[in-house]
C-alpha cells in the first residue's frame, strides 16, 4: 500500500472516505449508482466490467462476481472474457461488451464507424451511455485502487489462496 493508513483503520474506507471527505463519498455513491441502478443484462455487465479489471490489473475487482437475484456468472467466465475473441462461451452482446471495454480502456481513438455499426445492432443509444459510464467507474476506480495499492487490502478469498 502506498498510503500510510493509520493503525486500526480500515484501508478503503480510510481513503475513500476520511482522507478526502470532499471527493471520496462522492466517487463511492457514484460507483456504487453503477451496480444499483444498471439496466444492463448481468452477463453483458460483468463482461465489460470484467475486461476493466483484467486490464486495470486490480486484483479485487478481478475477484468481485456482481450478483443479481442470487445470479452470478459461471466459475468459468473470466477465462471467456480473458479468450473473447475466440471463445463460444460469449454471445455477441457479451463479446461486444467485452470487446469496447478492451478498446475503450486501451485505444479509445479507434472506436472506428465499423465498431459502433455492430454496436448499434445490439445495443440502443441509452444502453450505450450506461455501459460507456460504467467503463468510466470501473477504469477510473478500479486503477485508483490499484495504484495506491489498496486493491490488496480488500482481496477476496479466491485471491488470498492463490497469493
Amino acid at each position: 500500500m502506498f498510503i500510510d493508513i493509520p493503525e486500526g483503520k480500515d484501508p478503503i474506507l480510510y481513503v475513500w472516505g476520511e482522507l478526502v471527505p470532499g471527493i471520496g463519498p462522492a466517487a463511492s455513491a457514484f460507483a456504487m449508482s453503477i451496480y444499483e441502478h444498471s439496466t444492463l443484462g448481468l452477463r453483458e455487465f460483468e463482461a465489460a466490467r470484467l475486461r476493466i479489471a483484467q486490464i486495470n490489473g486490480c486484483l479485487f475487482c478481478q475477484d468481485w462476481r456482481t450478483e443479481r437475484e442470487g445470479a452470478k456468472v459461471e466459475d468459468t467466465f473470466p477465462d471467456a472474457i480473458s479468450e473473447w475473441r475466440t471463445t463460444t462461451a460469449l454471445d455477441d452482446r457479451a463479446r461486444l461488451a467485452t470487446e469496447y471495454a478492451e478498446r475503450f480502456a486501451l485505444d479509445h481513438h479507434g472506436l472506428d464507424d465499423g465498431f459502433w455499426t455492430r454496436m448499434r445492432v445490439h445495443y440502443t443509444d441509452r444502453e450505450i451511455a450506461e455501459l460507456s459510464m460504467c467503463l468510466g467507474s470501473w477504469i477510473s476506480f478500479g486503477r485508483l485502487n490499484r495504484v495506491l495499492g489498496l486493491d490488496t487490502a480488500c482481496v477476496l478469498p479466491s485471491h488470498v489462496a492463490q497469493a
